[in-house]
Parts: structure tokens; sequence; C-alpha cells
């Protein structure tokens, strides 16, 4: 990331990782912004006025309200699908409940994955599997919206007109949304995992999995770019 910040590039982090990662991330990550929780909110550092500007789909009562009815919808899900839990970084989200399938607890074979994911929208939640959690929030905002909305409002850029200037990358079934809208869209290679559970695939897969597959993006990107030059790619 600091070597596409060096050539110029611009680069924002699409997340579904909670509120709290997303402004450490806003603050000190070499990025443009943020967009969390699956489309809740986006964040971007204002370094000439040394603030955080924070956007979010839903006002403050809104999230409160639906906090509390989150809450107990997760109760109910935690005690139908055994060998699940609450994502440990659920304390620092603001709009969301994350169900834990692999990332701090034993792996839940495929079926409870999918159940957690019926359960939630059961209870009219939108929900997204992502590659270690099944999140699940009150809205019909996702990735996708949340990004177009944080390029229009702060940079000025209309990416129904301008997607094929972006690349896209990802991991996961509830990345679907980008994968389908951006025709620059690459899966790193794990995605593969997860084909089953996916109706949309990204255009390019990686060759290399998790971190290993962005570097390998990123370094794709500084190669083709004429006005990278001189800028090393760590290859």
């Amino acid at each position: 990331m600091w070597r596409a910040k060096a050539a110029g590039l611009m680069l924002f982090a699409i997340t579904g990782r909670p509120a709290g990662w997303c402004d450490h991330i806003a603050r000190m990550w070499p990025g443009d912004a943020v967009v969390g929780e699956n489309g809740a909110f986006y964040f971007r550092y204002d370094t000439a006025v040394k603030k955080l500007e924070r956007c979010y789909v839903t006002d403050a009562a809104m999230r409160r309200t639906n906090r509390t009815r989150l809450d107990v919808i997760a109760t109910q899900i935690l005690c139908e699908v055994p060998g699940s839990a609450m994502a440990t970084d659920q304390a620092y989200r603001e709009a969301d409940i994350a169900i834990d399938y692999c990332e701090d607890v034993t792996r839940l074979p495929v079926e409870s994955v999918l159940r957690i994911k019926r359960l939630m929208e059961t209870a009219g939640l939108t929900a997204k599997i992502s590659s270690i959690h099944v999140n699940g929030w009150f809205g019909e905002y996702d990735k996708l919206t949340t990004t177009k909305r944080m390029m229009r409002e702060s940079f000025g850029v209309d990416l129904d007109t301008d997607k094929s200037h972006y690349v896209f990358v990802g991991d996961s079934p509830n990345d679907q949304s980008m994968f389908g809208f951006f025709p620059h869209a690459v899966g790193v290679a794990n995605v593969r995992d997860l084909v089953a559970q996916l109706d949309t695939m990204p255009a390019y897969v990686s060759a290399a999995r998790c971190g290993a597959g962005f570097v390998e993006v990123v370094a794709a990107i500084l190669d083709a770019c004429p006005k990278c030059d001189g800028v090393t790619t760590g290859r």
C-alpha cells in the first residue's frame, strides 16, 4: 500500500471490519478513505485540518435503536447454531452484528454458515458472508452503494462513469456487488475456497492467497503504470 501511495495512486479500504478498526485505518493507513461494516459508513481523514470525517448511512438515534434489536437476534443465533460465537471485534461495531464461524472458533461446516445467514434474513436483516464472519444489519446498503456515495461526495467521482479506471481486490461473498460492478475486479486466490457460495466471480484471480495476492496485484499495477517509472514493486 505504501508503494502504491508513493506512486500517486488513490487507495481505499472497503471492508466488513468495524468502526473501531476503521477509525484507525483512516488515520494511520496510507489510504484516502475507508468504507466499513459492509457499507454502514465511510471515514476519511482530512490531513489539511487534521480531522476525521465520519459519514454514516443511518443516524445515531437509529443506530442505537437497531443495536438493541441486533443484540437480541445475535443471542438467538448463538443458541441455534452450536459452535458459533460473536466476533471478537463486535464491541467496536456500530451498525451490524458479526457472527464468527472460523476466525477465533473451530471452522463451522458450510451448512452452519448458511444457517446463520438464513436466520439473519428471517429476522429481517441484510446478511452477507465474509471469509471469517457472517454479518447482518438493518438496511439495503452494501459495500458498493456506500463506495459510490463516498467517491461522489468526497472525491467528485461518478463511479458509474469512471469504474473502469479503478481496480477492486476482494476475497469473499460479501464482495460480490463489487466483483459484479468493477470490470477490473480481482479476487485473491483464496476466493476459490468459497466459489460454491459465489454467484458473481471477479474478472481476475491472483496466483497468491490473502495478503500476498494483494501484493501481487499492486506489483502488476505499478509495473503497468506509465507514471510509476522508478517505483520499486518489491518483486
